[in-house]
């Protein structure tokens, strides 16, 4: 019975963080723009997820996360849901490589991560209508949004690693607890 409740815990506090980031990045930020962007700070959560819990959590948070924003964009529905899945199963790949304070490899992957998130989505959603300028898109969106979301995923990498480490220590003592009876 334990179990579960730890296991619904977890999920609680990711649903908790999902939502949390959403309204950061289309609340918060939405306000604070760097010439003309704003960080993607869902692609760090699914990233951090991702190389952190491996490619079963990257992929589920990154399809709850993408889902979040095609409820509310308006957009093609299932486009967010299936970039930010696939974002998570790639950043899911290099758990073996993920060390808690090493901050390298986190920072490449959240990086390269709103990269291929800022060109799936220059494909998708504007060459598809017939706008292909995408080196103006490239110098003008996507690259200071990769800068903006690296700057800011250096806060949120470290409170994922921390609320991480937090849940993980719950479990542990949850389950040391059970085993004790």
């Amino acid at each position: 019975m334990s179990d579960i409740k730890l296991y619904i815990r977890r999920v609680l506090i990711i649903a908790v963080v999902i939502y949390v980031s959403f309204l950061l990045q289309v609340g918060v930020f939405s306000r604070l723009r760097l010439a003309g962007v704003t960080p993607n700070i869902l692609v760090c959560i699914v990233a951090s997820y991702g190389f952190m819990k491996g490619r079963r959590y990257g992929t589920v948070i990154g399809f709850f996360s993408g889902l979040l924003l095609d409820i509310f964009s308006g957009g093609i529905f299932g486009t967010y849901a299936m970039i930010y899945m696939y974002i998570g199963f790639l950043n899911g790949l290099f758990r073996k490589q993920f060390f808690g304070d090493d901050l390298r490899l986190p920072m490449i992957l959240i990086g390269t991560s709103d990269l291929i998130y800022g060109i799936i989505t220059f494909l998708v959603l504007f060459a598809i209508r017939s706008q292909h300028d995408f080196y103006f898109y490239l110098m003008n969106i996507i690259l200071p949004e990769v800068v903006y979301t690296l700057v800011v995923s250096i806060f949120v990498y470290y409170i994922i690693l921390h609320l991480n480490n937090w849940v993980e220590k719950l479990e542990k003592k949850g389950s040391d607890r059970i085993g004790n009876y």
